[in-house]
């Protein structure tokens, strides 16, 4: 046994610190959070429950990677796949607010996207990522939904990528702000 403070973890430290963070800012805040996961294949989750307690905040992870799971497990409508594709804003919002009621939870973040080698169009190249975070009874202008563009980060690049800003939208919006 070491002194690392990472020693036991699985995941590199950069996603084991701004996992520590989220759990931190989410237990003070006495929020629980959720994630809806796609080309992250449950890297969210399994960043969160790398914290000894995270449980006092983490409530839920589903791993939708497949359109049918999508569907099934978040009620995301087959006209919203057919109509804007799994790679969305439209999925992405659909997915975060099927987290958010399913899970019962205060704040859930969806992700959806193309990590690689294949699957990117000339619309939608490998590494768009497609993030959405919804809030329990929040107002329009609290909705967050965005398409990042990482690039061809190779298939783990764009995986820890994404998993890193899904992490940074979990974080109550005190936290993001910084303090006057």
């Amino acid at each position: 046994m070491t002194n690392h403070p990472h020693a036991d973890a699985l995941l590199p430290p950069e996603l084991v610190e701004k996992a520590q963070q989220v759990v931190a800012a989410n237990r003070a805040a006495g929020r629980r959070i959720a994630v809806a996961e796609s080309c992250t294949g449950g890297l969210v989750g399994a960043a969160l429950t790398e914290i000894a307690g995270s449980s006092d905040v983490f409530e839920a992870s589903f791993v939708t990677y497949g359109n049918d799971a999508k569907m099934r497990m978040l009620g995301v409508s087959s006209d919203v796949l057919e109509t804007f594709g799994a790679v969305s804003i439209a999925t992405a919002w659909a997915m975060a607010q099927g987290a958010m009621s399913k899970g019962d939870v205060d704040v859930a973040v969806a992700i959806t996207g193309i990590a690689g080698p294949e699957g990117g169009t000339e619309k939608k190249p490998v590494g768009t990522v497609v993030f959405a975070r919804a809030e329990r009874d929040a107002p329009p202008d609290k909705i967050k939904a965005e398409r990042r563009e990482f690039g061809d980060l190779g298939r783990g690049g764009v995986r820890l990528q994404a998993t890193l800003c899904a992490l940074e939208l979990l974080m109550p919006e005190a936290a993001l702000t910084p303090a006057p």
